[in-house]
């Protein structure tokens, strides 16, 4: 009998909050041809000519904003639900990878390996597949495989969107915040439309069908936007919400592109003029906290939020390390290994 692996695997994080540290990190980051899929020419004079010579210092302080004393925050839970899962999963080697920056997908898969692990698990932690993401962390750690010329039996955690695994410690995780007079905000993480797009091979459904991520179809089987519709319908069905209860949107744009919408601030700003004051926010796209929900929603979002005239604005934490988050990914894994006893 064979020895399993699991690799989790995040997006990253700057080693440090410092202007140096973060612009290590987004040179690498922005630079994915996966991540800005425009020619390769434009990609290094945009990233290099123009966002790696202002945002470092503009992110740096949002940085520091939220550091925890063991580092970056989404390091720091990525790593609890790695040591948590591995507990649970005792017979089994679990190790966080990140696609940019430490600890990298390559030394986890080299840790795995002298574990003497002959079957490995790709886990990206992502629960709606996104090119960006998902492919992204997939296809380096394919290509780091390549490198070490290491050939395990290889599976793959897939998507898992609306899984009950994932569902049910969600829908629980925000079931404390709600009231009678809180509107649930579900806010996930922007795509840019023309990967959305890509993703339709028969080039007839996204943005050219009315509600087209709503519609369930094998032209949008993979697409960003109806893993996230269906995410929120199936809590909205465990909490059982009403219409007017809940909203959909989308933050952390980057660029003049055009994005999934409507957009986190502007979703907010109508709520404010239809007379809510009091908003529940989760970021379902999002398993551990980091930069884009402590910061950018619960920080930069709150004080957009009190200007407009609101009065209380909550964000839902991540599942982070929470344990039937824990018991659920113990579920999935288990399913995809095919170890799970019944």
């Amino acid at each position: 009998m064979g020895i399993d692996g699991i690799l989790l695997m995040n997006v990253g994080t700057p080693d440090e909050p410092t202007v140096k540290s973060v612009k290590t990190y987004l040179r690498e980051f922005l630079l994915d041809p996966d991540v800005i899929d425009i020619p390769a020419p434009l990609r290094h004079l945009l990233v290099r000519g123009i966002i790696l010579r202002t945002r470092p210092k503009k992110i740096a302080p949002r940085y520091k904003s939220i550091w925890m004393e063991g580092g970056s925050p989404l390091r720091v839970y990525t790593q609890r639900i790695c040591d948590k899962l591995q507990i649970k999963m005792e017979d089994t080697f679990c190790e966080v990878g990140m696609r940019y920056g430490n600890p990298s997908i390559k030394s986890a898969l080299e840790r795995l390996r002298e574990r003497g692990v002959t079957r490995l698990l790709l886990a990206p932690l992502f629960p709606h597949y996104a090119q960006a993401t998902t492919e992204s962390s997939i296809k380096h750690a394919f290509k780091q495989l390549n490198e070490m010329n290491w050939t395990p039996d290889i599976h793959e955690l897939g998507h898992f969107e609306s899984a009950d695994e994932f569902i049910m410690p969600l829908a629980e995780s925000i079931r404390p915040h709600l009231s009678d007079d809180a509107h649930l905000l579900f806010s996930y993480h922007g795509l840019p439309i023309s990967h959305v797009k890509r993703i339709d091979e028969s080039k007839q459904h996204c943005q050219k069908v009315e509600n087209c991520c709503e519609v369930n179809c094998d032209a949008n089987i993979l697409c960003y936007g109806r893993h996230c519709s269906e995410t929120t319908s199936a809590v909205v069905e465990k909490l059982g919400l009403e219409s007017h209860q809940w909203s959909m949107s989308y933050q952390s744009r980057l660029g003049p592109v055009k994005w999934l919408e409507p957009a986190t601030t502007a979703k907010v700003e109508e709520l404010v003029k239809r007379g809510i004051r009091k908003i529940v926010v989760v970021a379902p796209a999002f398993l551990a906290d980091g930069l884009e929900t402590l910061e950018e929603l619960d920080i930069e979002l709150r004080e957009d939020f009190l200007e407009m005239g609101g009065k209380e604005l909550t964000v839902v934490k991540c599942l982070n390390d929470d344990d039937l988050w824990i018991d659920g990914l113990e579920s999935l894994v288990k399913k995809r290994l095919g170890t799970l006893v019944v």
